[in-house]
């Protein structure tokens, strides 16, 4: 019996096990305890500072929990501290010394990293970059859920809203 081809999600999923995987063994090589994830992170801060924990998804453009979730693991691992903001359940984000003294190391392996990239989409038939770039765009514009139901409705016969 034939295989059925994976779906889109199971596909990304493995591109990004796959990515991330590499990228966290890289880091572990170099002596750095580093996960992807924290990176957007690290550039927020970087960036403009101490900053909320609402602000840091918001730039980076994930859910306050996912944020949420990084920084608590960052602050497990003493990369950043939280201190309170001007409301009760505000939550200030803040780069802690041992992370700023990461970050030589951790440029080196970005630039190493975007230099592989380069490479990745220089052997493909199309830039990876350019096609995840490319579908961003076009969820921001009409979402999946939406493309969903509208084939949900395609296929039962029902009027797409």
């Amino acid at each position: 019996m034939d295989r059925p081809s994976p779906t889109l999600g199971t596909l990304v999923r493995h591109l990004l096990e796959q990515l991330d995987g590499d990228l966290e063994a890289v880091y572990e090589a170099s002596g750095l305890e580093w996960r992807p994830r924290y990176t957007p992170v690290l550039r927020v801060l970087m960036r403009q500072g101490p900053v909320s924990i609402k602000v840091l998804a918001q730039e980076i453009g994930i859910t306050h929990s996912a944020a949420s979730q990084t920084v608590t693991q960052m602050t497990k691992h003493g990369l950043v501290t939280l201190k309170p903001g001007a409301d009760a359940r505000e939550r200030i984000v803040v780069l802690s010394a041992k992370a700023r003294r990461m970050v030589p190391a951790l440029q080196r392996q970005w630039a190493a990293t975007n230099a592989a990239a380069a490479q990745l989409d220089a052997e493909l038939s199309v830039p990876l970059s350019a096609v995840l770039s490319e579908a961003i765009a076009a969820l921001d514009q009409r979402p999946f859920a939406t493309r969903i139901a509208a084939a949900a409705a395609a296929s039962s016969g029902t009027p797409d809203a």
